[in-house]
């Protein structure tokens, strides 16, 4: 697993309707035109660009984040680190990136690709759907958090223990588990056996 340096400008682009657009993408990956992010997410879904980041402290300890209660999407559940959409014609690296450090105020110590998954997961509370091709990130926090309170409600670095007893007392995301799934084989790597993932 390739590890770089996560270093990237912290600039919305210059039209607002940019940042409201998806890339929109068939089963490989590749784009195919844009959606607004509401309609791309209504039933029965359209597939677009999504990532997902996963950083994990010098103790091999996950980082999480409960979703602020204020969100039209998941509101209050837990999550992964980050995740989110790149802009249209953002590589997936430079937005999660930017997205990390826009919604925990850090920029990771070290980022790295971990894969891709494509999942379909209704959200039944929302009545929401991702249909998305999600490009997965793993990494190390190693700088004091500053969470945007509009995005973060809160955080916690969790063992892999601590994590299912966490798991099974608390709603999480409806893609958390796949996106955790698909992307131990790079957490295991990075963290090494010691840490249990």
């Amino acid at each position: 697993m390739p590890i770089t340096p996560a270093t990237t400008m912290h600039e919305a682009p210059d039209s607002t309707t940019e940042a409201i657009l998806l890339e929109l993408v068939d089963e490989e990956g590749t784009t195919i035109g844009t959606a607004e992010k509401l309609s791309a997410h209504q039933p029965p879904g359209r597939l677009h660009r999504a990532f997902s980041v996963f950083l994990f402290d010098e103790r091999g300890r996950l980082l999480l984040q409960q979703r602020a209660l204020g969100k039209y999407h998941s509101p209050g559940v837990w999550s992964n680190t980050c995740c989110g959409h790149p802009y249209p014609g953002e590589s997936p690296f430079a937005a999660a990136a930017r997205r990390t450090y826009e919604e925990l105020g850090v920029s990771p110590a070290l980022l790295g690709e971990a894969g891709t998954v494509r999942y379909n997961h209704p959200d039944p509370d929302s009545g929401l759907v991702e249909q998305e091709f999600n490009h997965l990130f793993v990494g190390l926090v190693r700088s004091p958090l500053r969470p945007d309170p509009e995005e973060v409600g809160a955080t916690a670095f969790v063992t892999p223990q601590e994590l299912a007893e966490r798991h099974a007392e608390h709603p999480f995301s409806a893609w958390f588990m796949t996106v955790l799934d698909a992307a131990r084989p790079a957490v295991k790597e990075l963290t090494g056996p010691a840490a249990g993932w």
